[in-house]
């Protein structure tokens, strides 16, 4: 749940909290999208939508990665 507040607190991608919680991409990903529901569903639904949201962006921030890998910025 504390994975949870944090990406709503924060606006933050998975990966984010994963780095900030010292656990894998999957672990957070697993946690939120399949126990999360079963234990206290208003907060899943709090983040739901933040999720989805940066699912819907990922290939926008991948494309600037590789942008900003190519011209050295």
């Amino acid at each position: 749940m504390a994975v949870a507040r944090y990406i709503i607190e924060n606006r933050a991608t998975v990966r984010m909290a994963a780095k900030e919680f010292g656990v894998s991409k999957s672990t957070v990903h697993k946690d939120l999208r399949e126990k999360l529901p079963n234990i206290n569903r208003a907060l899943y639904l709090q983040v739901k939508p933040i999720l989805e949201q940066n699912k819907a962006e990922r290939h926008i921030r991948g494309g600037m990665a590789t942008r900003r890998k190519y011209k050295g910025m």
